[in-house]
């Protein structure tokens, strides 16, 4: 397993436009990778508005690749349940436990965070990985394409400057000003109702025992509500129809009384109010700018698929850029960006949201990922059923169903399970935390001979069977108890799976696999493998 990042050699950085969570992210994956950039911000404080507040299992995993997720989990509130209330008889009608997941990822919970919490962590841990590189009051107000670079021109306390990057990466949000000036298309609509999100200050723990799940939906055809328990207090997120103006603190008390009944001592602390978008820009990438978060699909959140979906943009493009600017791969890299991202956010989490939305007032049938099997609505509900197009065929999806897991395809997330070597305990995703890796499930015992690793894509063979030492092949080689690991992929011995450095499955082969893999992989990125060792 890699334990340094590959340093990129090209000295101009990659522009980040935006300080909000997916270009901070972003900027997390960056440095992550050893990519030089920096990280233009055109206020001069991180946003105060309350905001979104529940972070999925899959963009944990993605914090956790950064090097950020301890950070955020101590600003956070775990839960490991996600409630399905009827309004009308305040029963129960699904619930969703995600511990179920304990075979599938290290974090088997999602977390609730309200966004102007989660941005200073973020912050901080990106000063101490990159001090310096993230600029406040940095307006862009112009930028330039040439063959090689960008130009962008900005305006700062100082004055006006210049700056040149190898990249572009437009994470500014729903009103994009790269976007406009591209002339990019955004299709899709905003409805004509609004959000209304209330934190309030009152104790359902002890004082007025509720025993509410700590994220609850309560659908009804009059009113539906959610209730989030926030680290610091309860937020409460209902619809407002058209034109209603906004309401006063007290009406908002009175709404809330109406869910929880009477308590004591309640408070509002904050409000917002927001238009409810399905919106996604038609192109993702003009030459050397690309187009990330609600730049490219503003998604109004239900059932967190708002900044969720962004951070799969962050999860995606970051490798990308590193593997070209490493010399490991040539351009056509970074075509597979819009390509996997664009259906996933459009026809996926849009569609979803809308399919939520109906059946929260009951408008709509049961959502199609609200299956009969709780395994299939955790890992669904959790993000880690997003499989993406990785052959480019149009397969993909973001549901998984039933109530065991199911052996894995190309395109899926991969299970992240704990395997036994030299270095001690390590997960599946720990392998491929810097690079392309393959997974050769056959038995030690026969002392495969598997290709030399590079330090672009590395081979481990995965036995039940653990490597004798004088096997030749023990620091290759990792000790997987009962199968475990196999059986939960679902494959066959003598079997190879090749995993991306977001952990996406890129092929499985079986037969005679290990030259095969090294094929997919020059398919992949144009170059092969052992370019890594020249670059």
């Amino acid at each position: 397993m890699s334990t340094n990042t590959t340093p990129v050699s090209d000295e101009l950085p990659v522009i980040v436009v935006g300080a909000g969570p997916v270009g901070l992210i972003t900027a997390l994956g960056l440095a992550h990778y050893g990519v030089p950039f920096i990280v233009l911000e055109e206020d001069d404080r991180l946003s105060l508005d309350t905001k979104a507040g529940t972070v999925l299992t899959r963009t944990l995993e993605v914090l956790d690749r950064y090097g950020a997720l301890d950070d955020v989990l101590r600003a956070s509130l775990r839960v490991d349940e996600i409630g399905e209330i009827d309004r009308e008889t305040n029963t129960s009608t699904l619930s969703v436990r995600t511990d179920d997941l304990t075979e599938d990822t290290r974090f088997p919970f999602v977390i609730n965070i309200p966004q102007h919490h989660l941005e200073p962590v973020l912050k901080r841990v990106l000063e101490e990985k990159a001090p310096g590189a993230l600029r406040m009051s940095s307006r862009v107000t112009k930028f330039v394409q040439h063959p090689d670079h960008v130009e962008v021109q900005v305006d700062t306390p100082d004055g006006e400057q210049v700056l040149s990057g190898r990249y572009l990466l437009a994470c500014d949000g729903g009103r994009s000003q790269i976007r406009e000036a591209l002339g990019i298309v955004v299709e899709g609509k905003t409805l004509e109702e609004r959000y209304m999100l209330v934190d309030l200050k009152v104790d359902l723990d002890v004082a007025n025992q509720r025993d509410y799940p700590y994220l609850a939906y309560f659908g009804d055809p009059t009113e539906w509500m959610i209730l989030v328990r926030q680290p610091h207090c309860w937020r409460f997120l209902y619809p407002l129809p058209p034109g209603t103006p906004e309401p006063s603190r007290e009406e908002l008390r009175d709404k809330a009384l109406r869910f929880i009944g009477d308590v004591s001592d309640i408070e509002v602390i904050g409000t917002n109010i927001y238009p409810v978008h399905i919106r996604v820009a038609d192109q993702w990438r003009d030459g050397r700018v690309f187009l990330m978060g609600d730049a490219a699909h503003l998604i109004t959140p239900m059932w967190a698929l708002g900044l969720n979906t962004g951070v799969l943009d962050a999860s995606n493009l970051p490798w990308r850029l590193a593997w070209v600017l490493r010399g490991w791969a040539d351009e056509k890299l970074l075509d597979g960006y819009e390509r996997e991202q664009s259906p996933v956010a459009s026809q996926g989490s849009g569609q979803m949201a809308e399919a939520a939305r109906a059946y929260m007032d009951r408008r709509g049938e049961k959502v199609e990922a609200m299956s009969e099997g709780n395994w299939g609505n955790a890992f669904t509900r959790a993000m880690l059923g997003v499989s993406l197009d990785v052959d480019d065929n149009g397969d993909w999806s973001m549901v998984k169903n039933g109530n065991a897991p199911l052996p894995v395809r190309p395109g899926d997330r991969a299970p992240d399970l704990p395997l036994f070597g030299d270095e001690g305990t390590l997960h599946v995703h720990d392998l491929c935390r810097d690079g392309f890796v393959a997974l050769h499930f056959t038995d030690t015992r026969r002392r495969p001979d598997i290709p030399e690793s590079t330090p672009a894509l590395e081979h481990y063979v995965i036995s039940r069977w653990d490597a004798p030492l004088d096997s030749g092949i023990r620091d290759r080689a990792l000790f997987d108890p009962g199968d475990r690991v196999r059986r939960r992929f679902g494959v066959a011995e003598s079997t190879v799976v090749l995993l991306r450095p977001d952990a996406h499955i890129a092929a499985i082969v079986s037969g005679s696999p290990d030259r095969a893999i090294e094929e997919i992989y020059r398919t992949i990125t144009g170059l092969d493998a052992a370019a890594s060792e020249r670059a």
